[in-house]
């Protein structure tokens, strides 16, 4: 869709539950702005391979070899959710050419963005193609906020990280038995208090919601994989009970988790 200097070829909100691989060996044809929303993945980044994690914000223009990669190491879950546009266009060149623009870049998102990109998302989706002068205004206004979003992205301390990772780790462990903030925190040596903001610094949600999102992960390989029954899954996958499980996998992708093994 043309757009006054501005064409979008893609643009979407992708999950994956499996390993997934993205490569471009001989290098892109377009810009890709991807946001990593939920989970994790590794991508190339100045010649080797890198974690990005909830927060990272992936820039690459024409040219640029790009490799991304989800579930092939240490997420063997496969679980990750992004938002991207691959996007060509001389506006698109004159945004790009403003500032220096690394490759990976943690932002600061308020929930501004990812509203924006939905709509960016729900407009090209439609089977008009969508008006060019919403589409055009919707990914302006996505660059603009992008570009405020760097600027407020708060310098990241290795040290906060690692805790942060170490923390992570302790999560995906437990995620299928019952975990205490209380244990997470004495895991990783800090207060509660401490643990808990942290974590949410690091990667933008809470220890619980990413516990939340590895169990909904397990639940969905296991309702894909297996014959077991939907309270079993519920049981192995660490939500308890197939009533919790139930609200839970509702409210995340619209759907009872019934339905959405029919479907499959």
């Amino acid at each position: 869709m043309e757009t006054n200097g501005v064409h979008i070829d893609l643009s979407a909100f992708s999950r994956h539950i499996q390993p997934f691989r993205h490569l471009f060996r001989d290098g892109l044809d377009t810009y890709i702005i991807r946001l990593q929303a939920e989970g994790e993945c590794e991508a190339l980044i100045e010649g080797r391979m890198v974690s990005v994690l909830p927060g990272d914000l992936l820039l690459f223009r024409p040219g640029d070899v790009y490799d991304l990669r989800i579930g092939e190491k240490d997420s063997p879950l496969g679980f990750s959710a992004d938002y991207y546009v691959m996007c060509t266009g001389d506006w698109v060149d004159g945004w790009w050419n403003k500032r220096k623009r690394p490759n990976k870049q943690r932002i600061a998102d308020d929930g501004k963005l990812q509203s924006i990109w939905q709509q960016l998302i729900l407009e090209k989706r439609r089977l008009d193609g969508g008006s060019t002068e919403i589409l055009e205004a919707l990914f302006k206004a996505l660059c603009l906020l992008l570009d405020r979003a760097i600027e407020e992205a708060p310098p990241t301390s290795s040290a906060p990280l690692l805790l942060a990772l170490k923390m992570k780790s302790f999560v995906e462990e437990h995620a299928s038995s019952v975990i205490r903030l209380e244990d997470v925190a004495r895991h990783a040596g800090i207060s509660v208090t401490r643990a808990v903001h942290l974590f949410k610094a690091q990667f933008g949600y809470s220890v619980m919601q990413y516990a939340g999102q590895i169990r909904l992960a397990m639940a969905l390989q296991l309702m894909d994989k297996s014959n077991y029954t939907l309270e079993r899954i519920a049981e192995e996958s660490g939500f308890g009970s197939y009533t919790y499980f139930h609200r839970v996998f509702r409210e995340r992708y619209g759907v009872a988790p019934g339905v959405y093994r029919r479907r499959g």
